[in-house]
């Protein structure tokens, strides 16, 4: 049985059809990639998931058990959390505080100390900066803090919407490697990412989205290697 899995969803932004019958699944331990073009339907994807979004038809499941209409904040505290598309960090409270929102449902002291010092191991930045408003952390900083934010939930799915969006390329390649380290640490994950090629070379699996449709799916190396994924995602002529 899969860890997560949406079957036949279909979800809209009042008239438009958004996503228009979608079906996926993330086994326990994958890292699994959507990838897409913007406006493909990829971050509506994990909105849906996440509760933002309730589909109109179709169902999503964790561990088998539909959350397709269950409130946002329950679903975090059933396993589901994301770092969402342009950080969204609390700009005002320091990144001990944003970390510390990201425990919000939780009230095991000892757990979220330990997952704390977990996040500063991952982001030994974030440890170094761990007094100072998140508003004036840098980019990279401010992507760090979010993935972090989303790890203090303790998920067991951690959903990642567009991790290197505006950030340097050594900054991508480092952000990748975390996100490799914390599959590794145990976490499964579903990545949205605009950088395909850096997606693929991360993820175990993959999907393609198209207008709201999952047009193609593969095992992440197969994918890479596709020449209809290399023209129009990976820029190979």
């Amino acid at each position: 049985m899969p860890l997560l899995e949406l079957r036949d969803v279909h979800s809209y932004y009042g008239n438009i059809h958004a996503l228009k019958g979608i079906s996926i699944t993330v086994e326990q331990g994958e890292v699994v990639t959507l990838i897409g073009s913007n406006g493909a339907g990829k971050s509506t994807t994990l909105r849906t998931i996440s509760g933002l979004l309730s589909p109109r038809q179709g169902q999503v499941l964790l561990n088998g058990k539909r959350i397709d209409h269950t409130p946002a904040h329950d679903i975090v505290k059933l396993g589901i959390s994301q770092s969402p598309e342009g950080r969204r960090i609390f700009p005002k409270l320091t990144v001990l505080e944003n970390l510390e929102m990201g425990a919000f449902g939780r009230n095991d002291k000892e757990g979220i100390q330990h997952d704390t010092e977990r996040v500063y191991g991952l982001f030994p930045r974030l440890k170094e900066r761990m007094t100072q408003k998140g508003g004036t952390l840098s980019g990279g900083e401010q992507q760090m803090l979010a993935i972090g934010r989303a790890l203090m939930a303790r998920p067991k799915v951690l959903l990642l919407d567009e991790p290197s969006m505006g950030l340097a390329p050594v900054l991508v390649e480092q952000i990748f490697n975390i996100i490799r380290d914390i599959n590794q640490q145990g976490t499964t994950i579903l990545l949205v990412e605009q950088n395909a090629l850096m997606a693929l070379d991360v993820a175990h699996r993959g999907y393609v989205i198209q207008t709201g449709k999952i047009v193609l799916s593969d095992d992440a190396k197969a994918l890479a290697e596709n020449e209809t994924v290399q023209k129009a995602y990976l820029g190979v002529e």
